[in-house]
């Protein structure tokens, strides 16, 4: 419908342009072709769209070509202004605001018009900058959840992707090697550059002019592989990103990248013909896949969610817990009933004292997997859990499937056996009817304020990213 009256638009002010230009009033245009100078005013100034046989007349009685009148482009540069101030002022964006719509006459000066296009263009780039309030930011991760999950968290053309940039790049078999990534980016017409004054906030920075993936040094500490890095940054170009319009777009983008490297890293047909075997053993197992693809704890489970169901017909659920018991990651499609609030998100929820991803945090040796069955209010689920510890604090990668499922996995002779009944709030949320009794009314604790659940996120063309530091960065490293 824009285009539309966009058209109309364009077409009112060339038929005036030509009109002008022939030193025709409304008048005499209107004695030439029979039509009443009011309907003729109402055509220049875009509120109705002629038939093409009122075109053809109006083409012979200015002189011109009916294709001329016809044509996409604006007449001249000030037409152009006037019918981008219009088409802004129509758009919601402006409507929110409240305030009446500016008519250009003859007398308005091109640069009033100029100033008022360009605070428009301002307008509109500032409200499409990713900037998102954390409750959007919920939403929107809730709606991509539930995307993926009805998915069965896969993606097969981000695997076939995978599958044919891994199989350019020489590799064969075992884990995906550094030079095999710089072999990828290369092919891409990237160099891969290692630096250690990469902006705070960003991991890596594509630098297109130049061909260059600039990555921090190998040295760097955190759960973040620099294959796994390096592979993000290609997908960007590998999948046709464009810059996101919304958060929305951003999220989808990244989790589209993670898919992609974690494809890359453990391909589809090694990784299914891997747990295949190991199920035909009946001898599943994270660790196990992890240290086969030389990968993160947290990289194995997650991959394990795409390819489980899809390859090895089971549902299954994956959680990343803090210690403080809150769900930072998510995905389930075996029924376990996760913890949400009102908008169904799940981030920063509390889940269930009772759960593996909690009791981990208590068992004696948090080297290996923990195992354990959960009685919950929907079934009974096995769990496999591995904690570790970031510098933020410690966290726990849970595994899960139903009951029966879990003949396939190592660990299934536990007898590690828990009884949960939340969301009841009896069931762990409540403190003792006895510690109730005696402490009500006597604890005053000073609460940690998390201050980020408070602040939106920074904006920018990247949600998080400071832009002016990134063009300083490339800025400083184009001429090396």
């Amino acid at each position: 419908m824009e285009q539309s009256t966009a058209d109309v638009a364009t077409l009112g002010h060339r038929i005036r342009h030509f009109r002008t230009q022939r030193g025709l009033t409304l008048d005499e245009l209107s004695a030439a072709t029979g039509v009443a100078a009011s309907q003729l005013s109402l055509i220049e100034n875009g509120k109705r769209e002629p038939r093409v046989t009122l075109l053809t007349t109006l083409a012979t009685a200015l002189g011109v070509q009916l294709a001329d009148l016809l044509s996409a482009e604006p007449p001249d540069a000030r037409a152009a202004l006037e019918i981008e101030l219009a088409r802004a002022q129509r758009g919601p964006l402006y409507n929110s605001l409240g305030l009446p719509s500016v008519k250009p006459t003859k007398g308005t000066p091109t640069e009033t018009l100029e100033a008022l296009v360009g605070m428009h263009r301002e307008l509109s780039r500032r409200a499409s900058e990713a900037i998102a309030t954390p409750e959007e930011a919920r939403r929107a991760n809730t709606e991509l959840r539930e995307r993926m999950r009805a998915q069965n968290n896969y993606i097969a053309e981000i695997e076939e992707l995978a599958e044919e940039r891994v199989r350019a790049s020489g590799h064969t078999h075992g884990a995906l090697t550094h030079r095999e990534v710089s072999i990828m980016a290369e092919q891409l017409g990237f160099d891969l550059i290692y630096v250690n004054d990469l902006p705070h906030s960003a991991r890596s920075i594509t630098d297109l002019a130049n061909g260059r993936i600039y990555l921090p040094p190998a040295s760097i500490p955190g759960g973040h592989g620099l294959r796994s890095m390096a592979l993000q940054a290609m997908a960007h170009r590998l999948l046709g990103h464009e810059r996101p319009q919304s958060y929305a777009d951003f999220l989808r983008q990244r989790l589209e990248i993670n898919y992609f490297a974690a494809s890359c890293l453990m391909p589809r047909e090694a990784a299914v013909g891997f747990l295949k075997q190991a199920k035909d053993d009946k001898d599943i197992a994270v660790e196990d896949f992890r240290d086969a693809f030389g990968v993160t704890h947290e990289a194995a489970a997650l991959r394990l969610t795409n390819l489980a169901t899809t390859h090895l017909d089971m549902t299954l659920h994956f959680l990343r817990v803090g210690d403080d018991g809150a769900l930072y990651k998510g995905y389930e499609n075996d029924g376990l009933p996760l913890p949400t609030d009102v908008t169904g998100s799940i981030e920063g929820q509390i889940v269930c004292r009772k759960w593996g991803a909690r009791s981990a945090f208590t068992h004696t040796n948090r080297t290996t997997e923990m195992y354990q069955y959960t009685d919950t209010p929907a079934g009974t689920y096995w769990c496999a859990t591995q904690t570790g510890t970031t510098s933020a604090g410690g966290f726990s990668i849970s595994v899960g499937v139903p009951f029966d499922q879990a003949k396939w996995f190592r660990g299934r002779e536990t007898t590690a056996r828990a009884e949960s009944h939340c969301p009841d709030e009896s069931c762990c949320k409540r403190p003792p009817a006895g510690l109730a009794s005696r402490w009500a009314g006597q604890a005053w604790p000073s609460a940690r304020l998390h201050a980020h659940i408070l602040s939106p996120l920074p904006s920018g063309s990247f949600p998080g990213v400071d832009d002016s530091d990134v063009y300083t960065f490339l800025e400083a490293h184009s001429a090396s």
